[in-house]
C-alpha cells in the first residue's frame, strides 16, 4: 500500500474487523497514547485495505481512472509467482476460447430461430412446426427443381384455414396472417425489453464505444440483458420490422465476454483489463454476424475500440476465428459456406465501370448523410415529446405500418437477408426469379444467332415482362425502406443498422446494374462500350452494383472504410472486385463527410449525452486550460482536503456538501502546494471502515496524508492515516498548456480529470466533462447535453 498508485480494496464488516484483530499481536491492535501501534510501524487501517472490494471500484455513470487500472496491474503482475504466470498468461487466451464458444454458439441458435419464425408468417409444416420451409421440403419426393419452394408438407394458411392456395380470399388470409404474426412478435420484443432488461434495445454499438472509452454503465452487459437481448432479437428480426441482427451481435458478444471476465480475477478486479476483453468480444460480434474474423478484428480496432494494444489484435483474432468455426460447425444458413451472401460473379469488370462505381459511392453518401440527420431528428423528437412515453405504442404502430405495406411488394416482404441475397445473385440458366427474366432475342427481335442454348444465362440479353416489374417494384421498395428505416431505428427493440443500410443501397445498385445492362445491350455501339463490350457479350453485372451500391450505402451511415471492404469481400467471396469495392466506399465517406462529419454512432452517442471524447475528431481552437478550468471568477473557491489539518467531521462535511468524484489534496488553505488527489468513494469507504474496525476514531480524530503519523497530544484520539488511498502522482498541467494538447492528453491517457497549477501551486481542475461542454461550446451546440458526470 505504500506504492504511490496502489489503491486497495476494503468492505469490511464486523465480522471481518473482529476476525482481522484476533489475527493481530496484541501490541499491533491497541494504540498508544501517540496514536501509533507501540512497535511504530504497522497502522491497522493499512491492514484493513486489504479486504473487501469498496476502494478503487467506480459509481455507475462514473468514467473509470485508466492510469490508476493499469498501474494496479503491474503491482498485480509483480505479485504473481513465477509457478503462476504460465496459468496467468493462459487465462487470457481461455477466456477468448469461451467466448468465441459461447457468441458462435448465440449467433447459430438467433439465426435458425429468426430463419423459422419468419418464415412462420407465411404458414406451417406439417411434418414439424419446427421447421422453417426450406427444411421441410428438404426431404420432399414430390418437390421439383423449377417449384423447389414448393411442396405438399408446407401449407399456407390460407390453405390451412380456407383451402386454397390462390385467388383474393386466400391472398386476404395470408395477408391478415402476415400482419397477426408481425404484431405478435413486435410486441412480445417490445415488451420483454421493457419489462425485464431496458438496456436491451437498440443498436448497442454507441453504448460499447462509451463503455471501452471508459464508462460505467452498470447492468448494460449483464445476464439478463444477454438472455432477453438474445430472445427479442429474433423477435424483432421475425416481425420483418426494417432492422438486423448484426449490430446487436456485436453487444451479445461483449455480454458474453463481461460475464465470462468474473472467472478470472485479474479481468474481474481490473476495469482496464475487461476493456481489452471486450474490445475483442466485439470483433467476435462482428465475425458471427457476417461470418467475417478477419472483417470483425479491424471492424474492432476501426470502428468500436479505445484502447486497441498488439496483445489484443492476437486475442481478437483468435476469439473471431474460434467463433467463426463454432458458427460454421452449426452451418445456420444451410449452404456448407460460412459467408452470408455466397457470389459468384464470372465477368471481370470494366474500368469505364468505375464511372457508375462511383455515382453508387455518391449516393451511399448522400444517404448516409440524409439518414443520420432524419433519423437524429426523429429520436431527438421522440425524447423531446409524448411519444417517447409509449414506446410499446409506437413499435406497435411502426410494426403495424411496416407490415401493411410491405407484404404486397415481393421484395419488401421478404427479410433484409433474404432482398440482399437476392439482388446479390447472379442470373443463371436455373433462376427462376423476376430479376432474370430476359428475352432470347437480340436487338431488331431476331433470335440472337451468337447465342447457343447453353451460353443463353451468360450474354447480355434485352428484360423480358419479369425484369420490368421487378424494377418497378425496386424502386417502391427503395422509397419505403429508405422511409421506414428512419422510424425503425432507435425504438425500444433489438435493431441493427447493418442489413437495413446494406438493403437501400443493394436496391439502388441493382436498378442501376439493370439500366447499365440494358444501355449496354441497346448501344453496344457507343464509344463507352466500344472494345469490351461487343454484341451478345456478358460484359455487365447487375448483382456487382448491387453489393457496390450496398457497400457504399452502409460506409455513409457507418463512415467505416478498411474494415468494411473487408467484411465485404469475406461476406461475398468476391475477392477479385476489391478496387470497385475501394472506389466506391472511398467516395462514399468523403459525400458523408463533406455533409456531416459524425457517422450514425457517435451522433447517437452525442444524442444520449454520453461523455465520449472521440478519437477521430481533431480540436482546432486556440483556447488554453485556464479557460476551461474550474474554478471560474464567479465560481465558488475549489473544494480541496488539506494534507494534516482537518478531522473526520469536517471531512464528512465536505463530501455530504458537494457532489464531486474527488479531491486535490494541498499542504495547507494557505500555500495551495499540490501533494496528490484522493477520490471521493474511496474516503467514504474507508472512513465508514476505521469508524466501525479501528478503536478510537470519532468525529474530531485528525484526517492525515502524511508517510509518517503524527504523535498526538496527551488524551487526543488517535488520527486517521488514509495515505494509502492518496494519489501521490496525479497528473497535472500549466495554466498556459493549449487546449488541443489538454485534449489530446486526456484522449491518449484516457483521463477523468487533470489538474490545473502555475509553480507547482494548485489553480484548478479539468475534468473530462468540462472538455466535452467546452468541445460542443465551440461548435455552437448546447454544453448541458452532456448528461453523465
Amino acid at each position: 500500500s505504500s506504492h504511490p498508485q496502489s489503491h486497495t480494496s476494503s468492505l469490511v464488516d464486523a465480522t471481518g474487523c473482529r476476525f482481522l484483530r484476533a489475527l493481530l499481536p496484541s501490541d499491533l491492535a491497541g494504540r498508544s497514547k501517540g496514536g501509533q501501534a507501540q512497535n511504530g510501524s504497522v497502522d491497522v487501517l493499512d491492514l484493513l485495505q486489504g479486504w473487501g472490494s469498496g476502494v478503487g471500484t467506480y459509481d455507475d455513470f462514473n468514467t473509470i481512472d485508466w492510469v490508476r487500472e493499469k498501474s494496479k496491474d503491474r503491482d498485480r503482475h509483480r505479485e504473481v509467482s513465477h509457478f503462476c504466470l504460465p496459468y496467468d498468461a493462459f487465462s487470457g487466451w481461455l477466456l477468448m476460447l469461451l467466448i468465441g464458444l459461447m457468441s458462435g454458439a448465440l449467433a447459430g441458435g438467433i439465426d435458425i430461430a429468426a430463419h423459422w419464425l419468419t418464415d412462420l408468417k407465411e404458414g406451417v409444416c406439417l411434418n414439424g412446426f419446427w421447421f422453417n420451409h426450406e427444411h421441410c421440403c428438404w426431404n420432399s419426393k414430390e418437390t421439383t427443381f423449377q417449384e423447389r419452394h414448393r411442396c405438399p408438407q408446407w401449407k399456407s394458411w390460407a390453405e390451412l384455414t380456407v383451402g386454397v392456395t390462390e385467388g383474393a380470399s386466400a391472398y386476404v388470409v395470408n395477408y391478415l396472417m402476415y400482419v397477426i404474426w408481425a404484431l405478435l412478435f413486435s410486441f412480445l420484443a417490445v415488451f420483454l425489453v421493457r419489462a425485464f432488461a431496458p438496456y436491451a434495445c437498440g443498436s448497442g454499438i454507441p453504448e460499447i464505444k462509451t463503455i471501452l472509452s471508459g464508462f460505467i454503465i452498470r447492468g448494460y452487459l449483464g445476464k439478463w440483458t444477454l438472455v432477453i437481448k438474445t430472445i427479442t432479437l429474433v423477435l424483432a428480426v421475425a416481425s420483418g420490422l426494417s432492422l438486423g441482427k448484426e449490430g446487436p451481435l456485436v453487444h451479445v458478444a461483449c455480454c458474453c465476454g463481461n460475464i465470462f471476465c468474473h472467472l478470472f480475477t485479474k479481468y474481474r478486479k481490473n476495469e482496464a483489463k475487461r476493456r481489452e476483453v471486450l474490445s475483442a468480444a466485439s470483433a467476435v460480434g462482428v465475425s458471427v454476424a457476417f461470418g467475417a474474423p478477419i472483417g470483425g478484428v479491424l471492424f474492432s480496432l476501426e470502428e468500436v475500440s479505445y484502447y486497441f494494444p498488439l496483445k489484443t489484435l492476437w486475442r481478437s483474432f483468435f476469439a473471431a476465428l474460434v467463433a467463426a468455426f463454432t458458427l460454421r460447425s452449426i452451418n445456420p444458413f444451410g449452404n456448407s459456406r460460412l459467408v452470408l451472401f455466397y457470389v459468384e460473379f464470372h465477368t471481370p469488370w470494366h474500368l469505364l465501370e468505375l464511372f457508375p462505381f462511383v455515382l453508387l459511392g455518391i449516393f451511399g453518401g448522400l444517404w448516409g448523410a440524409l439518414f443520420i440527420r432524419a433519423n437524429i431528428a426523429w429520436c431527438r423528437r421522440r425524447k423531446a415529446t409524448r411519444l417517447g412515453r409509449y414506446p410499446v405504442l409506437e413499435v406497435a404502430v411502426v410494426s403495424l405500418a411496416t407490415a401493411v405495406l410491405a407484404f404486397p411488394n415481393d421484395y419488401t416482404r421478404m427479410s433484409g437477408s433474404e432482398l440482399i441475397s437476392e439482388l446479390f445473385n447472379d442470373c443463371s440458366l436455373l433462376d427462376s426469379s423476376k430479376l432474370c427474366d430476359y428475352g432470347p432475342l437480340a436487338k431488331g427481335g431476331e433470335p440472337a444467332g451468337n447465342l447457343s442454348e447453353g451460353t443463353v444465362g451468360q450474354a447480355e440479353r434485352p428484360a423480358g415482362p419479369g425484369v420490368y416489374t421487378a424494377v418497378w417494384q425496386l424502386a417502391m421498395a427503395l422509397l419505403f425502406k429508405m422511409a421506414i428505416t428512419v422510424v425503425t431505428f432507435g425504438m425500444k427493440v433489438p435493431s441493427g443498422l447493418f442489413i437495413p443500410s446494406m438493403a437501400v443501397g443493394a436496391v439502388a445498385g441493382r436498378l442501376l446494374g439493370i439500366g447499365m445492362e440494358q444501355l449496354a445491350y441497346y448501344h453496344h455501339d457507343w464509344d463507352m462500350f466500344h472494345g469490351w463490350c461487343s454484341p451478345g457479350a456478358h460484359c455487365i453485372t447487375p448483382g456487382l452494383y448491387a453489393m457496390l451500391g450496398a457497400a457504399a450505402c452502409l460506409g455513409g451511415v457507418t463512415r467505416m472504410t478498411v474494415s468494411l471492404v473487408v467484411i465485404m469481400f469475406e461476406l461475398t467471396g468476391g475477392l477479385e472486385y476489391i478496387v470497385p469495392l475501394m472506389a466506391a466506399v472511398m467516395t462514399s465517406k468523403w459525400v458523408a463527410d463533406a455533409l456531416g462529419r459524425e457517422g450514425i454512432y457517435e451522433a447517437h452517442i452525442r444524442l444520449n449525452g454520453y461523455p465520449f471524447l472521440e478519437p477521430k475528431e481533431e480540436f482546432v481552437h486556440k483556447t488554453l486550460a485556464t479557460d476551461v478550468m474550474r474554478p471560474r471568477r464567479s465560481d465558488p473557491p475549489l473544494s480541496v482536503v488539506t494534507q494534516d489539518g482537518m478531522t473526520v467531521e469536517e471531512l464528512e462535511g465536505l463530501i455530504s456538501d458537494t457532489s464531486y468524484s474527488g479531491f486535490p489534496v494541498v499542504v495547507s488553505p494557505e500555500s495551495h502546494r499540490l501533494v496528490g488527489f484522493v477520490l471521493r468513494r474511496d474516503l467514504v469507504i474507508s472512513i465508514d471502515n476505521a469508524r466501525r474496525c479501528q478503536e478510537g476514531i470519532v468525529g474530531v480524530s485528525r484526517v492525515i496524508f502524511t508517510e509518517h503519523t503524527p504523535v498526538e497530544a496527551q488524551g487526543a484520539p488517535p488520527p486517521l492515516n488514509l495515505r494509502a488511498i492518496l494519489d501521490l502522482s496525479p497528473l497535472a498541467i500549466t495554466d498556459h498548456t493549449p487546449m488541443e494538447i489538454t485534449v489530446d492528453i486526456f484522449r491518449k491517457l484516457g483521463l477523468r480529470q487533470c489538474l490545473v497549477t502555475q509553480n507547482g501551486r494548485l489553480l484548478g481542475i479539468i475534468t473530462k466533462k468540462d472538455i466535452l461542454k467546452h468541445m460542443a461550446q465551440m461548435a455552437n451546440r448546447d454544453p448541458d447535453s452532456i448528461l453523465f458526470n
